[in-house]
């Protein structure tokens, strides 16, 4: 993890690699509950049985936006801010999902400072959050964070 003392330590950081963070595990009860969260029910994330059947994935995967939402666990494994009066989430630019992420399997974030600019009275940064899913050649998501630092 890398970590500075202030919001304007940000600036700079571009170019800068982040992580990678520490495993963790996509089970399936933890997709299960993200489609009682989202109403998201499709069979190909919570159906085990038909999953193993039919799915062209072999089995069950979490939802890709499970997977996306798990940047927020990553990003202050990547990046902490010790000094400020308000972190806020500002958006995504670019989100991409280039492979599925298997039930049961482990995901970890690295990451890229892509931008940091002095935004709204405090420095606005673009994070790009790769995920990563062990022993697969692709990611799982690719997403550009934007976060604002207040001081």
């Amino acid at each position: 993890m890398l970590t500075v003392p202030t919001p304007n330590d940000l600036l700079d950081l571009v170019g800068t690699e982040l992580g990678p963070t520490d495993w963790v595990e996509v089970a399936q009860d933890r997709i299960a509950l993200f489609a009682d969260a989202t109403g998201d029910h499709q069979w190909i994330h919570v159906d085990v049985e038909r999953a193993n059947a039919e799915s062209p994935f072999g089995g069950p995967i979490a939802h890709g936006y499970l997977t996306l939402s798990l940047a927020n666990l990553f990003l202050p494994q990547l990046l902490t801010v010790e000094t400020f009066s308000a972190g806020l989430n500002i958006g995504l630019e670019k989100v991409r999902f280039p492979s599925p992420v298997p039930a049961g399997s482990r995901i970890r974030g690295r990451g890229e400072v892509v931008s940091a600019v002095e935004a709204g009275g405090g420095v606005q940064v673009v994070v790009r959050v790769t995920i990563e899913t062990e022993g697969s050649a692709k990611p799982a998501c690719v997403a550009d964070t934007v976060s604002r630092f207040l001081p």
